[in-house]
């Protein structure tokens, strides 16, 4: 009995595995944006962000890639290099800076809420590579459509509308009428700001899946390598940015505080370890389970957000993330539904004419019992129960040739 109980434990834990892997790497992306938010109130520049959190992901990724997949590197062509090139810039450079920027002037959990449009972009950028085709007639592409067109309006509705302060039950946050009024106008041309550099953003994520999409191609064997090479070529780019952007050379300080800590915990645990563990999680339960979490990071950094930042609601901001949301899992029901009709076209038998051709052109044919299938179950199950099999041969006839003919007389 203790041993069938340990055993049911240990099935029960390994079963919960996937869930437990993406709800922490929910807690850990809430992180991120928490003490990121917190380092830019305190004056790091954004720029500087990038160079030093894609200069850790680099130092942590590339001593894997070099270890495990030393063998049998893509040459880097021209091509391939300027594949490379253009994500870094859509990734590490375009996304990241428009990101960090959004971030600093509106809110953590606004910005994890846009980041919830990603899969809708993401459909509408494959559409114009002609990558995604539009059957209007199915419900998965129809989900996709209207998913991605409640998504934009949530989008739209949480940059253009604001609304009364949504008080927590845990948090109230006093609220003084003469500083509200004078400070109203500024904050909502911030507001706007913020929105539009998440939605360019969101924009450019979007273009690096897509683009991505060829590079793995060319690097299917080696994951790590192109995730080094991009985060490499992107820290070069981030730097060259910086020197563009940042005139003061006080601004690459950084000491023993909380710039250190966002910068080293963007970039080992947002950019290593997550990357290793979401890849193995999508082997395991494909990327409509992973993607399926992604509004849970809103909820935790939204309660996190109220209690150390005291970071204030609004009514537009929740109603815009709802919007989201839904428009969210309706593209994912389509992809999810679309995966399920590749893999059952997949799976449909060969036709009758090829199957007898199969058999024909082998001499032997390794058959299961039929009956031991049916009662043990499935191959492999418990009390060690093997299905026996049999090897069918089937003779194949002699042609008549002048040998056999004299032979026979």
């Amino acid at each position: 009995m203790a041993t069938e109980k340990l055993r049911g434990c240990a099935n029960v834990f390994a079963s919960s595995k996937p869930y437990l892997a993406m709800i922490s790497l929910q807690f850990g992306y809430a992180g991120m944006n928490i003490i990121t938010k917190v380092s830019l109130n305190q004056g790091m520049s954004h720029y500087v962000l990038v160079v030093y959190r894609h200069a850790f992901a680099t130092a942590v990724i590339a001593p894997f890639a070099i270890i495990f997949e030393r063998k049998g590197q893509p040459k880097i062509t021209f091509p391939v290099f300027m594949q490379i090139f253009i994500l870094a810039l859509l990734g590490p450079v375009i996304d990241q800076n428009f990101y960090y920027a959004g971030l600093k002037l509106t809110s953590p959990t606004f910005s994890c809420a846009m980041s919830n449009m990603l899969p809708a972009m993401t459909f509408v950028m494959a559409v114009f590579c002609r990558m995604e085709k539009i059957e209007i007639k199915k419900v998965r592409c129809m989900a996709k459509i209207v998913g991605t067109l409640v998504t934009v309006a949530g989008a739209m509705l949480m940059t253009l509308y604001r609304g009364p302060i949504v008080e927590m039950v845990w948090a109230k946050h006093p609220h003084n009428k003469t500083n509200a009024t004078t400070t109203t106008e500024s904050f909502d041309k911030d507001w706007f700001l913020g929105c539009t550099f998440l939605i360019i953003a969101t924009l450019a994520w979007a273009s690096l899946f897509v683009l991505q999409a060829k590079a793995i191609q060319t690097y299917k064997n080696h994951q790590l390598s192109l995730t080094s090479l991009v985060c490499f070529i992107g820290t070069l780019q981030a730097i060259a940015v910086t020197f563009v952007v940042e005139h003061n050379p006080s601004v690459w300080r950084i000491g023993w505080d909380v710039s250190l800590l966002a910068a080293a915990y963007a970039g080992i645990v947002t950019s290593s370890i997550s990357y290793y563990v979401q890849g193995l999680v999508i082997k395991m339960k494909g990327p409509v389970f992973a993607t399926a979490f992604s509004p849970l990071m809103m909820i935790i950094v939204a309660i996190m957000g109220s209690f150390i930042l005291a970071e204030q609601i609004y009514l537009g901001g929740v109603i815009g993330a709802i919007l989201i949301v839904i428009g969210l899992y309706s593209v994912l029901w389509g992809k999810h539904k679309e995966q399920i009709e590749s893999k059952v076209a997949d799976e449909i038998p060969l036709p009758v004419k090829d199957a007898q051709i199969a058999v024909i052109a082998g001499p032997m044919i390794d058959a299961t019992d039929n009956f031991t299938e049916e009662k043990y179950g499935q191959k492999g199950e418990a009390n060690n129960n093997k299905l026996s099999s049999h090897i069918i041969t089937m003779p194949i006839p002699e042609l008549p040739t002048k040998a056999n003919q004299e032979r026979k007389t």
